[in-house]
């Protein structure tokens, strides 16, 4: 089975384009982090390539090991911000994988003992999320 094209409409495309807002955490010149708007936990962020790429598939090596670079930052500012005692790093492929947005991303969302993740596809409050956004964004060194 061939991978699908990479389509230049899906929502991360967007968000990159600034075509679609987003409460951005961090940035270079290689990943874009921004908050999930169905946060699982409070913290959870998705860090996404600027290249496009439908996912781990397809990514070429430099832009994954980009993507896990940012995601190692985002994790540890997790941490800090929510003083968290783990990590949880989710990343989904193809349909079948459980993948919905078609560009690849990571999700990572911290974590503490004994509290179970949120369902997914929720929409999150959107104050709630930006408040989140801008106390991981002050922890990202």
């Amino acid at each position: 089975m061939t991978t699908p094209e990479y389509d230049n409409d899906n929502i991360f495309a967007k968000i990159l384009r600034g075509e679609m807002p987003s409460f951005k955490v961090y940035e270079d010149d290689h990943t874009y982090a921004f908050m999930d708007i169905m946060p699982r936990a409070p913290g959870h962020c998705l860090v996404i390539p600027k290249v496009p790429c439908r996912n781990l598939l397809d990514a070429d090596t430099e832009s994954l090991g980009h993507v896990i670079a940012t995601a190692q930052k985002i994790a540890r500012a997790g941490m800090k911000a929510f003083d968290a005692d783990g990590i949880t790093v989710q990343q989904f492929n193809e349909d079948a994988g459980g993948q919905i947005v078609f560009h690849y991303h990571v999700h990572v969302i911290p974590r503490h003992e004994g509290v179970k993740m949120g369902p997914p596809g929720v929409m999150g409050d959107m104050d709630e999320i930006k408040a989140n956004g801008e106390k991981l964004a002050a922890e990202v060194l």
